[in-house]
This record gives C-alpha cells, structure tokens and sequence, in this order.
C-alpha cells in the first residue's frame, strides 16, 4: 500500500500532535530505537538501551501517558451513504436484527482510521541524553551522519485502517449487536465485513503494538550550514576568473547571482569536505544537533530510488 497510504501517513501526524506510524504498517517500535530511512524504507539499526550506548541506570521512562483520543479517530475522503439497523432470518426461522453501514470512498489514498485508548511510553530525560548520544553515535559507537532516534512510542486497546485504491472504493460492514443502534460501528470487534469494493488495506489491531512513534532526528548545526552556504558562494564567484586563466579556451558565461539553498545533500556535501581529524568528540556537538522528526520525514517514507 505504498503509494495509496501516503494521505493516511501525513494526516495521522497532524492529527496525532507528531505521531508516525511505521514503515511497514505494524511493526513494533521502542523508545531508544534508532534507524535511518532508505529508499521509502524505514531500516532499523538497533536501540540506544540495549546495545549499551546509554546505561540502563540512565533510563528515566514515563509508562502509561494517556493521550487525546478524539485525536486517534479520523478520516479523509469517506462518506458513509447509508447507516442503519436490517433483519434476517437464521437458519432456525427466527429474525434477528443487526446494524450495517456501507463507508465510500472518493479518490485513491482516502481512508478511515479509528484508535481506541491510545496511551504512550516516553523518554523522560532526553535532554540529559542529547548531547552525549551525538557524540557517541557520530564518533564514538557509531560514525553516522544521519539518523534517527525514537523517543516516544504510542498504543491503543485496538485500531482499524483502511484505505482505498480507487474512487469507486466501498466497504459495507455489519455488527450484530444490538447495542450498538445506528452509531458507527467501524472499527467495532465484532463488525464483519460484508463485502469490499478497491479496499486496498483493511486490518483491524487488538493488541497494543508499539507501531506508532514520536522520534528526534540528527541534523548539522545551523551556525556551520550558514558558513558552509556563504563559501559555497563565494566560491562559485570566483569559479568563472580562474577557469578563464586556467583553460586554453574561451569559455562564455555570464555571472551568477542567486542564494545557495540549504538542502540535505548540501548538509552531507559539508561533513564530506571536513578536513581529516576535523570532527571528533571534541568538536561533534558544533556540527550537530537534535530536531523533532517532521513531515519532511514523513515524505521520505514515499521517495524511491528505484531498483
């Protein structure tokens, strides 16, 4: 469901107050985990805890951290065309009543998402954390020069998804309790499905799996891309004087006056050009430093490079 879940992923953020599912749907993710994203996949890498990055003395947890749950019930493109109460008979020759309700779907990526119970579990002293796991994570443990690190992990009691793949996308689901009436009953534990129309992923969860995560995300100091950006300038200035004394040729150009934008692979273009021995633990927490996962992550999730 790659391409059609990409809504659901940007929505459950925003509604959520920073939650993000993960890459795939449904596996389990802890406090302490880190990863890198890679060609839309989500690579997990190990957790800061149990490979001993941080001591398990350090460990401050906060369990149980009831969240918003009218925050974990949402949908975009989903119209509900008919809800009501129906009988049949059963094979004894008796009529029974139950509730049906037929969900519509206006355009591929349209879903709707119930969560119930949603509570967390926390890091609590992340900022007595931060600045040494920079250092061993980019010099000491590891050498990474981006990555990933989930400080907060979120459950629910159970949760239901699904998400069309067309405009003409339909679920009818029916419940046979009589409790219920005419109140919406996806997501419900007994709702069945009756019949499905370009649904391309439907799962209900009753356990409380950890598959849902806040997260703080390495980046480069923005006092060192400011001096990178204005050398790359100043550079590129000056590029066009020693190419014409340079070459044997008469190049033709005309001068280049724009701002160099401050993009990822220009972050990456920085540390590249460090002299040898230039990052260390001594100077590491001056190139970086630690920002909430945003939807600029998110996005990541749907970027492929192809095979």
């Amino acid at each position: 469901m790659t391409n059609f879940s990409q809504k659901f992923y940007r929505n459950f953020y925003l509604k959520t107050n920073g939650f993000i599912p993960t890459k795939p749907l449904n596996q389990d993710v802890f406090p302490g985990d880190f990863f890198q994203i890679r060609n839309g996949e989500m690579i997990p890498l190990g957790n800061i805890y149990r490979e001993g990055i941080i001591d398990k003395d350090d460990a401050e947890f906060g369990y149980g951290i009831q969240l918003n749950p009218a925050s974990w019930d949402f949908n975009d493109g989903v119209s509900k065309p008919y809800s009501g109460r129906e009988s049949e008979h059963n094979s004894l020759g008796e009529d029974f009543e139950f509730s049906k309700q037929v969900l519509a779907f206006d355009s591929p990526g349209s879903f709707m998402f119930k969560g119930n119970n949603p509570e967390s579990v926390k890091i609590l002293n992340w900022n007595d954390l931060g600045a040494s796991l920079i250092i061993k994570l980019t010099q000491v443990f590891y050498s990474f020069r981006e990555v990933y690190v989930v400080t907060e992990c979120a459950t629910t009691s159970d949760w239901t998804l699904a998400i069309a793949s067309s405009e003409k996308g339909e679920l009818e689901i029916a419940a046979n309790s009589e409790n219920y009436g005419l109140t919406d009953i996806f997501g419900h534990s007994d709702a069945k499905t009756i019949q499905s129309k370009d649904i391309e992923y439907y799962h209900r969860e009753d356990k409380r799996k950890p598959s849902f995560f806040r997260a703080k995300k390495l980046v480069i100091q923005n006092e060192r891309l400011d001096q990178f950006a204005n050398q790359m300038i100043t550079e590129r200035e000056f590029k066009h004087d020693w190419a014409s004394q340079f070459f044997d040729y008469n190049f033709e150009f005309e001068p280049i006056n724009y701002q160099t934008p401050i993009s990822p692979n220009t972050q990456a273009c920085l540390l590249d050009m460090l002299k040898a021995n230039e990052l260390n633990p001594n100077t590491a927490l001056l190139y970086f430093r630690w920002e909430d996962a945003n939807l600029d992550d998110v996005e990541k999730f749907f970027i492929s490079y192809g095979e």
